[in-house]
């Protein structure tokens, strides 16, 4: 039996979208069912604290540099930070 091209790929495509439906009905079914559908109300979270500049800034720059070698292969030497910014 051979099926037109347009039927297989209509098909497929059904089965697919058949399938995330039943996926997204069964997790709306469960989160109805454990609860976790409610929303609760989040405190507000308490402000961050004051950045303090770090005091030991050399060895922090030491350290990068020595992990920056190790993962490309080079010797420490060959490694020079112009700048590090705090994300």
């Amino acid at each position: 039996m051979d099926y037109p091209k347009l039927f297989v790929c209509l098909m497929g495509m059904g089965t697919v979208f058949f399938g995330l439906i039943c996926l997204i009905a069964l997790t709306m079914i469960m989160s109805a069912i454990l609860g976790h559908g409610k929303q609760t109300a989040v405190p507000a979270a308490a402000p961050a604290p004051a950045v303090l500049p770090e005091p030991n800034r050399q060895e922090v720059i030491a350290a990068v540099s020595a992990a920056v070698a190790e993962e490309l292969g080079l010797d420490i030497t060959g490694i020079r930070i112009l700048s590090m910014k705090k994300l």
